[in-house]
């Protein structure tokens, strides 16, 4: 009787130090709201777990910050049309890859969208449209061909003077990808990284349910019309429906294409699902400069990538491979 008591003993303990529980911080990092979900024992074990992940992020912000003047990237910003800087390989291995995601978009994308005149307003003080002329000149200095790099010492060279590059596009979801790499590599069995919309998840919910992202329509945000369960998978949500400007009945909203200066136009949501978050936070804001219809069409091209896209008038659109069945 007794060996029966300390067998049952054993096995409730047993059971007690595998159960798992889903535990969340939120707080606010690289200026936006960052909500870090993360799966463990206990709430000592999982705050240890989230302390890593804000170290990690802590760190990516610091790497590339422009408004930091100690920062690679503003060192890079600072030598523009002087001379290149030798920078950290990760850092280098950012760029190099936004680079290829400029080509692939061809431009819709670009970092030195940094380089821009900031001559569009959307806090409500705009009252005329600028001159056609002024927004020609205001992407004068923007190019991510002018970017160029040396493998061989890890340099980067801004070739033209007063030329910048910034990760407000890409940043928030590299720093997501970063946070999920290390707490797989600690032992996280499963979790999410919210960057601001920029969603990374990666294992399973403690019922053993794959994670359920919700896609709710920016125009009713009370109406969920996409419930997408996620395995290992980035999804990030772009919005442009609170930043706008209108002008002859065309609603110009915040995001530049680079290439024009113009705002895009006749958009408010895109929605990005691909295996990392740094790619699908490339892509939601490339989609928008380049329009619903090229921008499904480039979709429908890539791998392992899938979007959803609202227009200003409401209406839903998808990829071909997450299409709701009729």
């Amino acid at each position: 009787m007794l060996r029966r008591v300390l067998i049952l003993l054993i096995l409730v303990f047993s059971n007690s130090s595998f159960a798992q529980g889903t535990f969340k911080r939120t707080l606010k990092l690289m200026g936006s709201r960052f909500d870090i979900t993360v799966v463990a024992h206990s709430q000592i074990e999982a705050d240890q777990y989230i302390d890593l992940a804000i170290a990690e992020i802590s760190r990516i912000e610091h790497l590339i910050s422009s408004w930091d003047s100690n920062s690679e990237t503003s060192k890079i910003n600072a030598n523009a049309g002087k001379q290149a800087v030798v920078v950290d390989k990760e850092l280098f291995g950012l760029i190099k890859r936004s680079i290829g995601i400029s080509k692939l978009t061809q431009g819709a994308f670009d970092i030195s969208y940094a380089s821009m005149d900031k001559i569009w307003k959307f806090d409500g003080s705009m009252k005329t449209m600028p001159d056609a002329s002024e927004i020609k000149a205001s992407v004068e200095k923007v190019g991510f061909e002018n970017i160029v790099l040396n493998e061989n010492n890890s340099s980067v060279f801004l070739k033209l003077p007063g030329m910048k590059i910034g990760f407000g596009a890409i940043g928030k979801g590299y720093a997501a990808d970063a946070a999920k790499a290390l707490l797989m590599k600690k032992g996280v069995i499963a979790g999410i990284i919210n960057a601001s919309g920029d969603m990374n998840t990666w294992g399973k919910q403690t019922n053993g349910s794959p994670w359920n992202i919700a896609i709710t329509n920016p125009l009713n945000k009370e109406k969920v019309f996409a419930m997408l369960p996620v395995d290992n998978q980035a999804i990030v949500t772009s919005g442009n429906y609170e930043k706008f400007v209108k002008f002859n009945n065309v609603r110009y909203t915040h995001i530049i294409d680079p290439r024009t200066g113009y705002p895009s136009t006749g958009l408010i949501s895109v929605s990005v699902m691909a295996p990392k978050a740094e790619l699908a936070d490339a892509l939601a804001t490339s989609i928008f400069v380049m329009g619903k219809d090229v921008g499904l069409n480039f979709i429908n091209q890539l791998k392992g990538v899938e979007c959803i896209i609202i227009d200003e008038s409401g209406t839903v659109y998808y990829s071909d491979l997450i299409k709701p069945k009729p």
